[in-house]
């Protein structure tokens, strides 16, 4: 079964402009289904498969050959960073806009390749794992309660082959993360790097302490910070920054730590029932890492060119996450809860006082029910959070 993605329109868009478009994200997101659907004349070939691999290191211009008249969709492009180079030769001769779909699920092999080889022929799009409205869309998550949620992620395969969340993120973690992983550090005790993801699920919502993992599993912070740029090249954890402005305060200057996805993060937490989830002291943590990467979602899959922070100073007065729309600063406090108390507005009007000419409307996120206006804050169910930028 598939299910229609938001990004959809602009990617069909962008592949009548530009010969090459560049889809990246983390692994099992979508990105082959959705090439394969909305491109489906197109051949395919797969880069992860050993075979293939082996056959385009070999003879990469006879291979790009074959598909010079069709075009063709290369997948796990990441594997062999060096072919964007003779795709950009074909992608100069040949002059057609969506000629060729190149996919990656990982940033540190394609980042500096993609500049460089394909610099003002590439349209580069991100797509996550399925957006709260996405399966709305498909009327996939009206019967899920937010514990629900909160345990089955948003892994397509979690929807559309009806695999239990445990064994869709195990397999995930086993075959994906420390396969990509041992490619890309030198991995010498993969217990360690386990133990790191579990901390790291442990720290949801937080502001990052690198020193403080790097002593909890007696490593260097060099070897804490190249395992952290690991994970994020490969869109498994998600780093909201600090807005730096000086409002007269000091403020915090390191970023929160979140995970592309909420249900491997459960997962990783040993959270695996619903019923469990509810009890859990970190529900309300697992909660705000669904809701800030609903906001992430809504900028990638729309191509908003906003940027999305978090605001903290020393006295810990703090706004969860902070943006700015037409020159105004939109902030939003996340809470887990179905019902509302006043205290919810606590940093939402420090804020709103500390700049007062600059925020109009902020935005209480929870699991009550939406539309009352507080003291300049719109209560609004987190499965309506698409609707805050768009």
């Amino acid at each position: 079964m598939y299910i229609n993605r938001n990004i959809e329109a602009q990617l069909i868009s962008l592949s009548a402009q530009f010969p090459v478009i560049t889809l990246v994200g983390p692994r099992q997101s979508g990105k082959t289904t959705l090439a394969k659907t909305l491109f489906p004349n197109k051949p395919y070939f797969n880069l992860d498969d050993p075979d293939n691999l082996a056959q385009i290191q070999l003879d990469p211009k006879g291979v790009l050959s074959q598909y010079k008249a069709s075009g063709v969709i290369f997948d796990e492009v990441q594997r062999m960073p060096e072919l964007l180079s003779y795709i950009q030769v074909l992608a100069d001769e040949v002059q057609l806009p969506g000629h060729f779909i190149i996919t990656g699920s990982n940033q540190l092999a394609l980042a500096n390749s993609v500049s460089q080889s394909l610099a003002g022929r590439t349209a580069i799009l991100s797509l996550l794992p399925f957006s709260i409205q996405e399966l709305k869309q498909a009327k996939q998550s009206f019967s899920y309660s937010a514990d629900e949620l909160l345990i089955k992620g948003f892994f397509p395969k979690v929807y559309t082959s009806n695999q239990q969340p445990k064994d869709v993120y195990k397999f995930y973690i086993q075959t994906y993360i420390e396969r990509d992983v041992r490619q890309l550090i030198n991995l010498k005790d993969l217990r360690i790097f386990q133990q790191f993801l579990k901390l790291c699920a442990g720290r949801i919502g937080q502001v990052l302490n690198v020193h403080s993992l790097a002593n909890e599993l007696g490593l260097t912070s060099n070897t804490i910070k190249e395992w952290f740029s690991v994970l994020e090249a490969s869109y498994i954890i998600y780093f909201l920054s600090p807005y730096f402005e000086n409002f007269g305060k000091r403020v915090m200057k390191s970023p929160k730590l979140y995970f592309t996805d909420v249900g491997l993060a459960s997962y990783l937490l040993g959270i695996t029932e619903p019923d469990q989830m509810a009890r859990d002291p970190l529900r309300g943590q697992v909660f705000e890492n669904l809701a800030v990467m609903e906001l992430y979602k809504t900028i990638l899959n729309n191509n908003l060119s906003t940027e999305l922070y978090y605001f903290r100073d020393n006295n810990l007065n703090e706004v969860d996450v902070l943006f700015k729309k037409e020159g105004k600063f939109v902030p939003i406090e996340i809470k887990s809860s179905q019902t509302f108390q006043k205290q919810f507005l606590k940093g939402l009007q420090y804020f709103q006082k500390l700049a007062p000419e600059k925020v109009d409307l902020g935005y209480l996120i929870f699991a009550g029910e939406s539309g009352a206006i507080l003291q300049k804050t719109k209560l609004l169910n987190y499965q309506e959070i698409d609707k805050v930028l768009i």
